[in-house]
């Protein structure tokens, strides 16, 4: 969070965090909301943690802004072009600046199975992975749950990046000289 001096300040809204992240964060923002699909328990006292879908401002949020709206490898999994609109809608909506991260699309190995070049397979060869590859951290339990997966999850470009947050810089994330992935960042 280099950009953003001033975090200990900050209040932030986290779209897709959870309480394990911030947990061993380095820094504590000065407020923290975590907007996710799944109920956890708040990271310290204090922060605030709300079950909902980052395509669509939750109701206790409607009246807020943050000082920081931020995300880490959501955008690509919301559900398509109209739902990533939507997502950047919220983004725009509640924060004045933003930190929004995802895989680059052409990095050769996937950060979920450790696959590689897993988004320019075939769908069917990606459910396979999906469901039978060992390394990784996303393996479906059922056929239904692979399909979905593969078909949920896409890989930004610069380029798509860019399009959602158009007044944004986007940066570039390199490993061995490589673009693992990619940042929006207002």
């Amino acid at each position: 969070m280099g950009n953003f001096p001033d975090l200990a300040e900050m209040s932030v809204l986290d779209l897709g965090g959870t309480a394990a992240y911030w947990s061993s964060a380095p820094q504590r923002p000065g407020s923290l909301t975590l907007l996710n699909l799944f109920e956890q328990a708040p990271p310290w006292d204090g922060a605030r943690v709300l079950v909902g879908d980052a395509c669509k401002v939750h109701p206790e949020l409607e009246e807020e802004k943050f000082d920081l709206v931020l995300s880490n490898s959501v955008i690509g999994s919301v559900g398509g072009h109209e739902m990533r609109r939507q997502f950047a809608e919220v983004v725009y909506e509640l924060g004045e600046h933003y930190w929004i991260q995802t895989p680059n699309r052409y990095f050769p190995l996937d950060p979920y199975f450790l696959f590689p070049f897993f988004p320019m397979l075939p769908v069917k060869a990606r459910v396979a992975v999906s469901r039978y590859w060992p390394l990784g951290h996303r393996q479906a339990e059922t056929p239904e749950a692979a399909v979905n997966h593969v078909l949920t999850v896409e890989y930004l470009t610069g380029l798509e990046l860019h399009s959602y947050f158009p007044d944004g810089q986007i940066w570039r994330e390199r490993f061995l000289g490589m673009t693992k992935s990619l940042v929006a960042v207002r």
